[in-house]
């Protein structure tokens, strides 16, 4: 492609569900030639990614601090000693960070609490005629925040994290973060400082995974998992689960723009460049019916690349996965929006606002051209945490709900016993559950008795 065809053209649904908008599962990653050969070069032996994954997590299991030592040295170019940053430390990187990025660590920390403030939900008893419902809602007690430091440290993401777990009220907040040849990231401390976080270990990949989900001697297991990471930190989040939850499996970056003729095509442009300087692997897609904003914004990604620092990193992405389909309509496109799932579904249409219900599958939706997605990664407020890989169908972006856990409270007054016992006797019996039958036989049977003598 050209310069000014920095970005193809798809025409129609079924051309884009069959290219563009189609998915490779988790299990369906294998690599690069280099990463397969750098496997083999430092394993001894030709292994799949699980199987490294695998690996890695037993010998956490079993050796513990020494297996993390091993494989930070290993894999990262270095460990450090010892694994817990200390106070001092993550104070020091606080204060010599320049006061912009620290007003922008603290301005982005409180736009996030203010807006999880507002999903807060508490415990509550229903006292009623039969007795008294309800549920206790508790925070967890540990959550492990992952906080990559791979091309550049991404400290927005620890903020998406660890913010809505403290306004969730969880007491010990940590994060795993791994050292680039010893050294720890100074912005990843800095935002640890600013979100408030309780502890900070140096350590990344899979062996962070596996020391937060089975705890080391100098690192204790945690009740769940956050955050985003390489495809091993993703294959063992899947490993561990069970042992401790995990938010989601998260894949690369994506977001879908929905637009008509009215949208800006410099916008347009500007957001699927923002979106494509991620990574090789993420997804910038615009679905539209109209074909003179299909070629204006092909025209000015074309434009605009020329002057963007990451741009090899962006042609190679939306050479990849990046497209304009050409839709029949806008309901079409949001049909097709729909099937996608998108992280981030962006609705640059003149009757934005009145187009929102027909959104059923989007991790958020951005309403409005003004509301730029890029926005919404530092500084609008909600988490920027989202489900990837079409799991917006059944999963929601990082929320209160995700640090709180609820128990469910019964009590049932003796009048209300005959009522409810004929159900449960039935039901029981009908399962082969005598015993479950008789637990409640035997209560119903000394309410008779405490009525007759009573």
């Amino acid at each position: 492609m050209t310069t000014r065809e920095a970005i193809r053209i798809v025409r129609g649904a079924q051309a884009a569900r069959a290219s563009v908008l189609a998915r490779k599962p988790l299990d369906e990653i294998t690599g690069s030639p280099e990463l397969q050969s750098s496997i083999e070069r430092l394993f001894g032996k030709p292994m799949t990614l699980d199987q490294v994954v695998a690996t890695i997590l037993n010998d956490v299991r079993n050796d513990g601090d020494t297996a993390v030592q091993h494989y930070s040295t290993l894999l990262d170019g270095g460990a450090v000693e010892p694994l817990r940053v200390s106070a001092e430390e993550i104070e020091r990187a606080w204060q010599s960070t320049p006061q912009p990025l620290r007003d922008a660590l603290t301005h982005a920390a409180e736009r996030i609490a203010a807006f999880h403030q507002l999903q807060k939900a508490g415990s509550w008893l229903n006292w009623g005629d039969e007795g008294t419902l309800g549920q206790m809602v508790r925070p967890l007690e540990r959550v492990g925040i992952y906080a990559p430091n791979g091309r550049v440290p991404y400290p927005s993401s620890l903020l998406m994290a660890a913010v809505p777990a403290k306004v969730a009220g969880v007491p010990h907040v940590v994060v795993a973060t791994p050292p680039r040849g010893g050294q720890l990231s100074q912005t990843i401390l800095a935002a640890a400082y600013a979100a408030g976080v309780d502890e900070v270990y140096a350590v990344g990949g899979a062996q962070a995974i596996g020391a937060l989900a089975y705890g080391t001697a100098s690192i204790p297991r945690v009740d769940k998992i956050l955050g985003p990471g390489n495809i091993f930190v993703v294959l063992a989040k899947r490993r561990v689960y069970g042992s401790v939850d995990i938010d989601q499996l998260p894949g690369p970056t994506e977001t879908l723009l929905v637009a008509d003729e009215s949208a800006n095509p410099v916008f347009a442009a500007a957001d699927m460049l923002a979106q494509a300087e991620h990574d090789p692997l993420a997804s910038a897609i615009l679905i539209t019916p109209s074909c003179q904003l299909a070629e204006r914004v092909q025209a000015e990604i074309g434009r605009q690349l020329t002057s963007l620092s990451r741009a090899e990193t962006i042609r190679a992405s939306l050479e990849s996965n990046g497209a304009i389909v050409l839709a029949e309509d806008v309901d079409e496109a949001i049909q097709l929006a729909n099937e996608y799932a998108p992280e981030h579904l962006c609705l640059l249409l003149a009757d934005a606002w009145e187009r929102l219900g027909q959104v059923r599958n989007a991790g958020g939706v951005f309403v409005g051209e003004w509301a730029s997605e890029a926005l919404g990664d530092y500084a609008i407020g909600p988490s920027h945490i989202m489900p990837t890989n079409r799991t917006a169908r059944f999963s929601s972006p990082v929320n209160i709900w995700d640090f709180v856990k609820i128990t469910s409270v019964f009590n049932i007054n003796p009048d209300a016993l005959p009522a409810l016992s004929a159900t449960a006797i039935t039901l029981a019996e009908e399962e082969g559950l005598t015993a479950h039958a008789q637990a409640v036989r035997v209560r119903l049977q000394a309410c008779d008795q405490e009525v007759r003598h009573g």
